[in-house]
């Protein structure tokens, strides 16, 4: 039995202030496309369907839009809530929607009972955990004594009564102690949140949802597909898929990665402004489209350097310095002896404790004459 296992689409994500429902639109059409060409048995999504737990309007219509034709293909697809969903607003109509084949996990009431697939090996139970919390666990088992995510984790699946003596698989949305995290997801303090894949021992395939890098939990078994698109820059080197997972008989498993490529690629690049500007840099790259973080190495701030670059780099969506300024991490102290010195003495003070060296002879200057038409002569 073969499935398609995604996660973490974050349906109206904006990344540095730039709406990623386009690049979303454009993936999930190739998802779609990896769907077609692989034909499996269903499809996974292991929560974080939106970025917020009221979801825009556009954002709700992008991913309907998404399941009617995962509906109209009569594909299989499980659905549960991460972290930035709403349990209840995913919920909702999940048991007409399962009529078609589009289930949705219920809010978590201390009861998952599996849906059963069939195949020539015998049932396939797929068992769907929302995102859940301690607290969410104690309300249903009071008598249970847990004080952590892995405790309350292991309770929910011991309440499952998981036969394994069949194939199992468990669709949920934690954190697993030890995957690799990027910048671009909520991380708890001291780790808190961190589950133990100890407790996932019942499942032939644990489906995780969550962390934004595809990787593997100790083994193929326990496994993140990631997102689908880069939201971060701490993800540029990364290379986004989707996961396809067959299970044939009891013990065995393949796991794979079709790629997927994006409209937009996230790109970083460094040098001075001059260098970057120059026609021959930048005419024969894909550059120009592409989501960029820029980074300047000259000494001086470029007026205006972000409408400038945008010029050329219309997706500019980050741009910061590397020099003698930036990386001089000197602590800027109060002015000593003020009744004493001039504003031209003071403001090179300030300007070399801030910058890390002297201003040059156009810049002192320039500042003098500043100061001249502020204070009259007092310069």
């Amino acid at each position: 039995m073969k499935f398609i296992h995604l996660s973490d689409l974050h349906i109206g994500k904006r990344v540095n202030e730039f709406s990623m429902l386009e690049d979303q639109e454009y993936i999930l059409a190739k998802i779609l496309q990896v769907i077609d060409e692989e034909t499996p048995n269903g499809v996974i999504i292991a929560g974080d369907v939106y970025d917020k737990s009221v979801p825009s309007a556009e954002a709700v219509r992008l991913f309907d839009d998404f399941l009617y034709r995962l509906a109209k293909r009569k594909m299989p697809t499980f659905i549960i809530s991460g972290n930035h969903d709403s349990p209840e607003r995913i919920a909702f109509g999940s048991r007409i929607m399962g009529v078609s084949g589009i289930h949705l996990s219920p809010v978590y009431n201390g009861e998952v009972e599996p849906i059963l697939l069939q195949d020539e090996y015998g049932e396939v139970c797929v068992y769907m955990l929302p995102f859940i919390k301690p607290a969410h666990v104690r309300r249903f088992y009071e008598n249970e004594e847990f004080n952590s995510y892995t405790g309350a984790m292991s309770v929910a699946i011991k309440h499952m009564n998981v036969d394994e003596t069949k194939r199992n698989i468990l669709i949920t949305h934690q954190f697993v102690t030890g995957a690799s995290r990027t910048e671009s997801e909520e991380v708890s303090v001291g780790g808190s949140d961190n589950v133990d894949a100890s407790v996932f021992a019942p499942f032939d395939y644990v489906a995780l949802g969550h962390i934004h890098r595809p990787q593997n939990c100790g083994d193929k078994r326990i496994r993140y597909c990631g997102t689908p698109l880069k939201y971060s820059f701490s993800e540029v080197k990364d290379k986004k898929s989707v996961t396809v997972v067959e299970l044939s008989k009891k013990g065995e498993l393949s796991v794979r990665e079709v790629p997927l490529v994006p409209r937009r690629e996230l790109r970083e690049i460094k040098g001075k402004y001059a260098e970057l500007t120059l026609k021959s840099y930048y005419e024969n790259t894909t550059y120009t489209e592409d989501y960029m973080h820029v980074t300047l190495t000259d000494e001086e701030d470029v007026p205006d350097a972000i409408g400038k670059l945008r010029a050329v780099y219309k997706n500019l969506m980050k741009l910061d310095y590397d020099n003698t300024r930036t990386r001089t991490q000197s602590q800027i102290t109060g002015a000593q002896d003020v009744e004493t010195k001039s504003p031209i003495e003071l403001f090179g003070e300030f300007y070399e404790a801030q910058n890390g060296q002297e201003m040059t002879k156009e810049q002192h200057s320039f500042v003098c004459e500043l100061i001249e038409k502020i204070w009259g002569g007092e310069a």
